[in-house]
């Protein structure tokens, strides 16, 4: 079943079952030289929320460098803002928050990559004056991850599936995070909340993850969940695509979650 929706400058696309939205937080080196051919070959889209806190700076063999990420755009995948430094969002004042998004927009810019339209919250702490910049520095999608619906666990897990319906567009869940704790059952549910409507966003880190071996997630598994993406007819797009199906303007009686 597809849902009718109406957006400010007409009719949106039709939200079709199977929709699913790809995250990769971090920059991890396997975005370039694994998970991005991969994605291409099948043909689908994905954001790779960059940041330059972490080891970014200082080891070029777990990051990706500036090039790589431009060659990522080039590519055709969204780029997205994991601020500067990686810091929790709701300890910082809306200044602080604001000055390291567009650290990161200015970088993008040097490098030929359009200014980021999508965010990440790293480590999926937010709070009202995080929500307050990124409303003022235009952002249309910003995704969070699994709480406080769903019990928080550092190895992976399931989450609620993306509502347009009730969920305000800068505070979108994720349906999954895999991880040590998320098994190949944990992937298949996550498809299938995406119905009647409802979109499943997946968040993922390293592939693998060498630096932080709790969001890892082998190679041999990343291309068994993606072939069940394939297999199962998913339309599989990067966050900033939801343009097509949301109006990301409507955010009167959203909700609105902050956390921790």
């Amino acid at each position: 079943m597809q849902k009718e929706n109406q957006g400010l400058s007409g009719t949106l696309q039709p939200i079709p079952e199977r929709l699913v939205v790809l995250t990769f937080d971090d920059g991890n080196k396997s975005d370039y030289n694994y998970v991005g051919p991969l994605l291409k070959r099948y043909g689908f889209g994905a954001t790779f929320f960059i940041t330059e806190g972490l080891n970014f700076l200082h080891s070029k063999v777990n990051y990706v460098t500036w090039d790589e990420i431009r060659q990522l755009h080039e590519e055709g995948f969204e780029i997205g803002n994991h601020t500067r430094h990686h810091t929790h969002t709701n300890a910082q004042s809306k200044e602080e928050l604001t000055a390291d998004l567009i650290h990161i927009d200015k970088r993008c810019e040097a490098h030929g990559i359009p200014i980021p339209e999508t965010f990440g919250y790293p480590a999926d702490c937010r709070g009202p004056e995080a929500i307050t910049a990124l409303k003022e520095k235009g952002y249309r999608f910003a995704r969070r991850g699994i709480g406080p619906e769903f019990p928080f666990h550092p190895e992976g897990g399931r989450g609620p599936a993306y509502d347009p319906d009730v969920h305000h567009p800068l505070v979108i869940p994720s349906t999954g995070v895999p991880g040590p704790n998320y098994r190949f059952e944990d992937l298949v549910w996550a498809v299938d909340q995406a119905t009647d409507g409802k979109i499943a966003v997946l968040t993922f880190h390293g592939v693998p993850a060498v630096e932080h071996p709790w969001v890892n997630v082998p190679p041999e598994q990343f291309e068994t969940y993606m072939d069940y993406l394939r297999d199962s007819g998913c339309t599989v797009i990067a966050l900033r695509d939801l343009v097509k199906y949301v109006d990301a303007s409507e955010t009167v009686g959203k909700s609105v979650t902050y956390w921790p």
